[in-house]
């Protein structure tokens, strides 16, 4: 595969890394090659004010390459084993498959110590950053723009469960993993921790990686990995966009809950439409209560219980009515980290004395910042 912005262009199979091996034998070689000294070129030397993002396995800079064309690159840790196989699993992923509602992969470099992504650039950054970071950074957003975020999520997601052959499960669908381009169109990033699905698995054991807040608590407690993760995750990810508040770092009411168990709270109190981010003084409260309760039905504890992400696309694009009665309680994981790098810590399952539908870890520290699990195991 030829290159064709830099000079020279040098086959990726020519570069064959034996650190870069796929546990199938070979190496993802349907994607662009770039060099180090490009990518080091299209970063300004890869200078802090480039800096766009980071996280457990490197940085994110923006970059311009000679064409002038936008791109987002991806910098892993050069220390992190773990890293490298999430590195080519995010290649084989996301080079195979094309939407919408997904990030586009460029290319990649894997020159030497160096294992970079090459992304399309998204002017607006992360939904976590635009509407639930600092207030310096936060852009305003309306219930129109909420929504279609939440629909077009949901679209992708369908896509990767549904279309894409064969099937993905993502396995970290958060507000940071959902990036928005110039017209806030939302796009599924970072495959790094994806999983293949066939047709014919029911579920996968695996080690549990994902972000606490996030996690579905089967597969938190059990290991147990389905389809029903990631629509558990999404539900999550609606509340905190009707509420305008992350739901690791925000409580409600005098038992300091999180966002999902004041949610079910709420409902059972007939008070829904208080989870409502006060900023948002207009919206449609018929549409908005069906987005709020399309979520719970999205976490609820028994995962079989939870609908389909089609079944869910339905729900949000549609005014449908919803069948209620067959709504059971959600199942919520919160974890209090004494020292974000210790993973000794117990992971006993109990039930929360202040909440009858809600199963817990431990106590919940609701100031801490989330914790991506696979962050804290040794590199």
């Amino acid at each position: 595969m030829n290159l064709c912005c830099f000079g020279e262009s040098k086959p990726l199979k020519n570069k064959k890394d034996p650190s870069l091996e796929h546990p199938s034998g070979s190496i993802a070689s349907n994607v662009r090659l770039f060099s180090h000294s490009a990518l080091k070129s299209a970063t300004r030397n890869f200078h802090p004010a480039n800096k766009v993002g980071g996280g457990g396995f490197g940085v994110v800079y923006k970059g311009v390459l000679r064409d002038e064309t936008q791109v987002a690159i991806k910098s892993l840790s050069a220390e992190s084993k773990q890293g490298t196989r999430e590195f080519l699993t995010e290649i084989d992923m996301i080079s195979n498959i094309k939407h919408p509602n997904l990030v586009q992969l460029i290319g990649c470099c894997v020159e030497g110590n160096n294992r970079m992504l090459v992304y399309e650039y998204l002017e607006n950054n992360s939904l976590a950053n635009a509407l639930l970071g600092p207030k310096s950074k936060r852009i305003v957003m309306d219930w129109p723009r909420r929504a279609l975020i939440c629909l077009g999520t949901a679209q992708g997601l369908a896509f990767l469960h549904e279309e894409a052959e064969p099937h993905i499960v993502h396995r970290d669908i958060k507000a940071s993993n959902v990036l928005l381009d110039k017209d806030f169109n939302p796009k599924i990033g970072d495959f790094g921790l994806a999983k293949l699905f066939p047709d014919n698995v029911t579920h996968i054991s695996t080690r549990v990686a994902g972000t606490m807040g996030y996690l579905a608590p089967e597969y938190a407690l059990l290991g147990q990995l389905t389809k029903k993760a990631d629509i558990y995750s999404f539900g999550v990810l609606i509340l905190e966009i009707v509420s305008g508040r992350s739901s690791s770092k925000a409580a409600w009411g005098q038992d300091m809950m999180v966002l999902l168990d004041w949610t079910w709270r709420l409902r059972e109190e007939d008070r829904l439409l208080e989870i409502v981010d006060p900023e948002l003084d207009v919206y449609p409260e018929e549409e908005v209560l069906r987005f709020i309760k399309a979520a719970l039905f999205c976490t609820q504890a028994t995962s079989q219980q939870r609908p389909s992400m089609k079944q869910v696309s339905e729900m949000l694009s549609k005014e449908i009515t919803l069948d209620e009665k067959t709504l059971t309680p959600p199942g919520v994981l919160s974890r209090n980290w004494k020292d974000s790098g210790d993973s000794s810590q117990s992971s006993q399952g109990r039930k929360d004395k202040g909440s009858s539908s809600s199963t817990f870890i431990t106590s919940t520290n609701l100031n801490s910042t989330p914790i991506t699990m696979t962050q804290m195991q040794p590199r």
